[in-house]
């Protein structure tokens, strides 16, 4: 399979010429009866091959992980709690010793965990990534490096006992947050892997949303629910600014012929779940019991229908999969509700699966409407409205 990027990497190599490569997009536009924009391409897989380095990569990383937690171990060896004493339950303080040792294996075992993971990453990446441009392994190398770099700034905030209060552990996570960022902005600059930007922006968003938790909790003293309702709050706006940063990818690129289309995918599929679930929990959908109802439920259906609005708008398919879980509830409840007790889940099922299902058949001609109804401002600024030859 070839990507976009590949394509656009031959015409500039001069192997396939612009006018050739223009017909062929055309040409699969009318095989699939669908523009390729319209099908938000990605790279996931090249070949089989792809999965068997996979495995691999994976399995080196967790060696790493492992050599993390034996050198932790070395350094904070621990003695069983039980054989302290002989044949008697052990004292508090004991107790509270061998907590307290726990703890501390636990840091070093985070630190040196992450930081071995890290450092794993990178010299792989280097051939399997920048050499062999291999998608899935790139994948997993990028989320194991800036996860790596994260974990081992939040094993030292937790070696320094940082995390026993909730300022400081905040604080210490909006650094481990910064650090994660800065790591992948390097990845980014060396690699170029589409998802690593988004990496980068959830890495920021946690860093905003810690420091304004820092501040929650210390000077302005709220307590745990209050900060727990203003953490929905901050996580939603936060959805909000990473859809206007992949939104601005987006706009970059709107025939989706670059890499800055799956930069712009990966953003998204990051934006989706972070704007969907604050809205959806606050009209207490997942939580059961009274606080579902017939209006909420009707809600959910409402907001979840605006969605697909946007989604056909921007062309992107992220907010409807993010939502779906929600959708599924609003909607057994409705048909419990109403006496269908015995099928709600066969209902529910065949009226999502069905919904989804022609959505994506009829997907371009009601985008193609959705679009002209826009203002003509907007439409120069969503991606391209396909038309499928006939």
């Amino acid at each position: 399979m070839y990507s976009e990027e590949d394509i656009n990497s031959a015409v500039s190599a001069g192997a396939l010429s612009a006018d050739a490569a223009a017909a062929f997009r055309a040409h699969m536009t009318q095989i699939r009866d669908m523009p390729r924009g319209d099908e938000e391409n990605f790279r996931l897989i090249n070949s089989f091959n792809d999965i068997f380095v996979a495995i691999g990569v994976v399995i080196m990383l967790v060696a790493a992980g492992a050599i993390g937690q034996a050198i932790a171990s070395a350094m904070a060896p621990m003695t069983d709690i039980w054989t302290l004493g002989s044949n008697v339950e052990p004292t508090e303080a004991e107790i509270a010793a061998w907590s307290a040792a726990s703890e501390w294996r636990s840091a070093l075992t985070t630190l040196f965990a992450g930081a071995l993971i890290a450092a794993t990453a990178w010299p792989l990446s280097e051939f399997f990534t920048r050499r062999r441009r291999m998608a899935l392994p790139s994948i997993i190398l990028l989320l194991a490096f800036v996860g790596g770099c994260f974990a081992a700034a939040m094993g030292i905030g937790l070696s320094l006992g940082a995390m026993d209060n909730e300022s400081t552990g905040a604080l210490f996570v909006a650094g481990a947050g910064l650090l994660a960022a800065g790591a992948a902005w390097l990845h980014w600059k060396r690699f170029m892997v589409p998802i690593t930007v988004a990496a980068g922006a959830a890495a920021a968003a946690v860093t905003v949303i810690a420091l304004i938790v820092s501040l929650l909790y210390g000077p302005l003293g709220l307590n745990e629910e209050t900060v727990g309702d203003t953490l929905l709050t901050l996580t939603f706006l936060m959805g909000l600014g990473v859809f206007a940063f992949a939104m601005r990818w987006d706009m970059s690129d709107r025939e989706r012929t670059t890499r800055r289309s799956d930069v712009a995918f990966w953003l998204h599929l990051l934006a989706a779940p972070m704007i969907a679930h604050p809205v959806f929990y606050s009209l207490g959908v997942m939580e059961g019991g009274d606080r579902v109802g017939v209006g909420s439920a009707i809600g959910v259906l409402a907001i979840y229908v605006l969605f697909g609005l946007v989604a056909l708008a921007i062309d992107r398919r992220a907010l409807l999969v993010s939502a779906l879980a929600y959708v599924l509830v609003a909607l057994a409840f409705l048909f419990d509700r109403f006496g269908a007790v015995e099928l709600t889940f066969a209902l529910t099922a065949l009226v999502i699966g069905s919904a989804l299902l022609s959505l994506s058949a009829f997907w371009t001609p009601i985008r193609n409407k959705v679009v002209a109804g826009l203002p003509n401002g907007w439409q120069a600024r969503v991606p391209v409205a396909g038309v499928v030859a006939g």
